[in-house]
Order: structure tokens, then C-alpha cells, then sequence
């Protein structure tokens, strides 16, 4: 390895674990050029068995079981971590993993580079005054940014202050291959699955059950819907899947509403084309985001997305075409949108249609692996790293 010419890109997080920011960089090193880089990630606190997903035998996954709380005693390991590997470039991502931009700098990395992938429950708009402290203070060891939406790269500029050229935005990407409309009106059969009779009308949601992402929300929009409309309960039906802390929550809110056997809970699952597949509508109630894998999965499944106007969720789905937007937290609105699309199956399947095409041409895995990897090279260029 140490005789490897291909420059390699040491990418920082603070978990490498299921979730959308995990799932767009397990994309990247996937689909970028193997001749081009080699890889290695380092989460602060921990790496799971997500890390199967990566689908390359170089890439080196560390952990430095990091507790809770400031990082400052890491540097010491994170510099025997760099003096080791000897990146050519340096990718934090997000502001839990800002800080160790000062060691990276210290250490003499050629390139570094932060990228900005969406919001936390304690700071939805952008508003914090101490992130937006934290992210200037930080900002002079950071040679380059990249923001995954137009939305964020509008936050890093105005509201940051970083010059406008020291900030790429680069939308991810999304596997077209891996998540494919179904073939028929067949559901795919699925362990577990209960609604497979091609009658129902299911709508879903994936990923982690936390407060940004809202799933206790989505569950009361289920249980308006059927309140506004009896006759729904004959053919609507709601599927979440993810793991987390609002699992039970948003299982109580059905269990009160006597909807218990109308919805699907499971847990996490490792099947998620296939999930996609049985679906017939995808939604995001997410109080804040970046720009959403799960929205781009979904449009490629050929599912109309119905989503809140946070992040680029408005970027992504384009309203009236593709789906609907609808205003956050508003469970009205939701379950407004819900009972529309089952009442006119055929309108929301040509929607779906509209934003599997959408995504196939605005958000391909090419596209986003190249946009990367011409960065690299540029900034790498630009500082005089030589192989």
C-alpha cells in the first residue's frame, strides 16, 4: 500500500453507520474510478457492519471510540492516524467532524475538504449562533467546501461568509440499477411483508426513526387521513421502516387510533429496493435535510414522493410533476396529500413515472462520482501534490 501511487482520500465521520450521509459516501467509493483513488474512513466513534455495503477490498475502515462530548484528546490519535496513512486528501463531513480539520492542517495535508450534507434537530434553519461561529472559526483550516445542495451552499456563503469559490456544490447520486420501478402490479414477495394484495394503496417511508426525521408526524397524518376518510381503511396502508427512539412513539400513535394493523413497523431492514418496489407512494416528513438518498431512491424506484419544504427537498421533487411538497410539520397538509394519491392511483403512478426520469437525468451516480473526483484532482493540482 505504501508504494500505491493513486493518491488516497481519508473521508471523516462521526459514525459509520446506517443513514443517508453514510449511504451517499459508501455510493461514491463505490462508483468512483478505483484507478483514480484509494479510500480509507475514519468515524470518530464508531463503524458498524454498514460498512459491508462498500463493494471495494482497499478500503480501510477505522474507529476511535470517541465518548460523548469534545474531541480535543483525539487529536493526538487522529495525527498517529494521519502520520500512518498519509492522506492526500482530508474529507470532514458535517460539523460534528469540523474540529479535526486543525490536525489535518497541522499535519501538513495537501487538501482539505468539508462537506456540508444537512441539518440537526438543534439547528433546523441554520440559525445557531454558535454554529455559525464554530463553522467560521474553523473555516481558515479548510481549504475547500462542498455543499450538497443549493440550499447549503447559500447557508456556507450568506450566512457564513465563505468566498463563493471556495464552495462546490455536488447533488449525490443515486443507483438506477440498484432501484428499479416493479415490473407489474404483482407486489415483490417479501419476508414479513402483510399488504402484498395489489389492491392496497401503501405508502412508506425509510430511514432512521429520530426526531429531524419526523416519523411520529407521518403516523398522525396516517391516522387524520383515516379519520377524514373511513373508506380509506379498506385499501390504505403505511409501511415505516427504520429503527430508533420514534419507532414506539409512532407505533403508539397508531396503536391509540386502533390503526395498529393498517401499518408495518419492522425495524431496520437490509431489503430497501425490494421495500421500495412493494410501495405505491414514498414519504418524508423530515423537519430538516440535505439533500435526501431516500427521496432519489424513491424516485428511481418510480414512486411519486411526497415531501416537506425543508433542505433540497423542493430541489429534488418538483411539485405537481413528481410529487408534492407540503409545508413542515404539517400533518393536515400531509394527510391531505396521502388520501389524494390513493383515491387516484393512476395520477400517482404517472407522477412516480415522471420522477424515475427525473432522477435518471438530473442525479445520476456518474455524474456525482465525477463531480468529486474532478474536484480531487483540481485541488490537488492546485497544490502541488505529486505522486
Amino acid at each position: 500500500m505504501a508504494t500505491d501511487p493513486r493518491p488516497l482520500v481519508l473521508h471523516v465521520v462521526h459514525r459509520f453507520d446506517t443513514g443517508g450521509l453514510e449511504n451517499g459516501l459508501v455510493n461514491l467509493i463505490n462508483h468512483m474510478p478505483a484507478a483514480a483513488y484509494r479510500h480509507a474512513v475514519l468515524a470518530l466513534t464508531e463503524v458498524t457492519e454498514f460498512k459491508r455495503r462498500v463493494q471495494r477490498d482497499d478500503v480501510e475502515f477505522i474507529a476511535l471510540n470517541k465518548p460523548p462530548g469534545q474531541g480535543l484528546w483525539l487529536y493526538r490519535k487522529f495525527m498517529r492516524e494521519l502520520a500512518r496513512l498519509r492522506p492526500a486528501v482530508v474529507h470532514t463531513r458535517n460539523l460534528g467532524t469540523l474540529e479535526f480539520q486543525v490536525p489535518a492542517a497541522l499535519a501538513g495535508v495537501p487538501v482539505r475538504i468539508h462537506g456540508e450534507h444537512g441539518r440537526d434537530i438543534d439547528d433546523l434553519d441554520g440559525s445557531s449562533r454558535r454554529h455559525r461561529w464554530l463553522r467560521r472559526g474553523y473555516s481558515p483550516f479548510v481549504h475547500h467546501y462542498v455543499a450538497l445542495s443549493t440550499d447549503l451552499r447559500s447557508y456556507l456563503v450568506d450566512r457564513i461568509g465563505i468566498a463563493p469559490d471556495r464552495v462546490t456544490q455536488i447533488y449525490n447520486g443515486v443507483d438506477s440499477q440498484r432501484f428499479t420501478p416493479r415490473a407489474s402490479d404483482d407486489r415483490p414477495g417479501l419476508p414479513g411483508f402483510p399488504f402484498g394484495d395489489p389492491r392496497l394503496f401503501v405508502v412508506g417511508t425509510v430511514g432512521r426513526m429520530q426526531a429531524v426525521k419526523a416519523q411520529t408526524l407521518l403516523a398522525q397524518a396516517f391516522v387524520l387521513a383515516l379519520q377524514r376518510e373511513p373508506a380509506l381503511r379498506q385499501r390504505l396502508r403505511l409501511v415505516m421502516v427504520g429503527d430508533g427512539p420514534l419507532r414506539a412513539q409512532a407505533q403508539a400513535v397508531l396503536d391509540a387510533a386502533g390503526a395498529a394493523e393498517l401499518a408495518w413497523l419492522p425495524g431496520e431492514r437490509t431489503d430497501v429496493p425490494g421495500l421500495m418496489q412493494a410501495m405505491d407512494a414514498f414519504v418524508l416528513p423530515s423537519l430538516a435535510e440535505g439533500v435526501s438518498n431516500t427521496i432519489l431512491e424513491a424516485m428511481a424506484s418510480g414512486l411519486p414522493v411526497l415531501a416537506t419544504a425543508v433542505g433540497a427537498n423542493a430541489e429534488l421533487v418538483e411539485h405537481g410533476a413528481t410529487g408534492c411538497i407540503v409545508p413542515s410539520a404539517d400533518a393536515d397538509a400531509m394527510s391531505a396529500a396521502m388520501a389524494a394519491w390513493a383515491g387516484a392511483p393512476d395520477s400517482a403512478r404517472r407522477s412516480g413515472q415522471a420522477g424515475r426520469l427525473r432522477a435518471m437525468q438530473n442525479f445520476s451516480m456518474p455524474a456525482m462520482a465525477e463531480g468529486y473526483r474532478a474536484l480531487y484532482e483540481s485541488l490537488l493540482e492546485q497544490s502541488g501534490f505529486e505522486t
